[in-house]
């Protein structure tokens, strides 16, 4: 299926293919600035949200990223009022209904990371639907972290990891940087290359903490329902620009 080009210069569209991340992982903040900025209520910008993740999904399967890891409810989002976290699981559950069908004719994985169980069940039932349907496909595998903490996720890997010391299944000269991340949620994913926080906040977030170690970060000051093609686009092109050394020297 072809993708609407953005960007009309075809020499920037070939040059964009070159020293594509691997892996781009994107903080979607600033929604509820963008509905108060339109005096609208804080839940039209979740609405408008969505919309972008349409468009930036299928920027990164034309251009060929490989994995796109979307940051939609921290751990700590439970902390917001009841109401506005209904709203966003009853979004969630749309977003699912209505979007995996088109996600899946265009190739794309739609993958969860976080603790899935915490969701109301209806979402885990259509998060597995999701994956079970899209599992196969070759195009870009869309994480969306849900119920995600970085710290969560790290405390979730050591408890893994000391039940299989105890019963004997592993010893303690074996937990090195690779068993780590085979406990991790996105065991089978590699690290992020590329992390994008658009809305002007310049902060991780307890996102992927320990997959960042080595990533380039990336910050827009644009909302996340205005974060167009156009804007990825600028962020790959300012990657592309970097010496990424991995602690090294060239």
């Amino acid at each position: 299926m072809k993708f609407k080009f953005f960007n009309k210069n075809t020499d920037k569209e070939v040059k964009i293919k070159e020293n594509i991340p691997q892996h781009v992982a994107i903080i979607m903040d600033g929604n509820g600035r963008w509905a108060k900025s339109r005096n609208l209520p804080r839940f039209m910008g979740h609405k408008a949200g969505v919309e972008a993740i349409r468009n930036i999904v299928k920027e990164c399967n034309r251009i060929g990223v490989k994995y796109l890891t979307l940051y939609a409810f921290s751990t700590e989002n439970w902390k917001r009022p009841k109401e506005e976290v209904d709203l966003l699981m009853s979004l969630l559950l749309e977003y699912l209904k209505k979007e995996v069908d088109e996600l899946h004719k265009n190739n794309v994985v739609v993958n969860s990371i976080g603790n899935i169980e915490k969701l109301p069940e209806k979402c885990q039932i259509e998060l597995k639907k999701a994956y079970e349907k899209t599992k196969n496909n070759k195009g870009v595998v869309m994480s969306l972290a849900l119920n995600y903490g970085g710290r969560d996720e790290i405390i979730y890997a050591v408890k893994k990891i000391c039940a299989r010391v105890k019963n004997g299944q592993m010893s303690i000269d074996m937990i090195d940087e690779d068993m780590i991340d085979k406990f991790l949620f996105t065991a089978g994913i590699p690290d992020p290359d590329l992390i994008i926080r658009p809305s002007g906040e310049k902060r991780i977030s307890n996102f992927l903490l320990w997959q960042c170690a080595y990533s380039e970060f990336w910050y827009s000051n644009i909302n996340w329902p205005d974060f167009s093609p156009k804007d990825l686009q600028d962020a790959i092109k300012d990657y592309q620009k970097r010496d990424r050394r991995f602690g090294g020297i060239k």
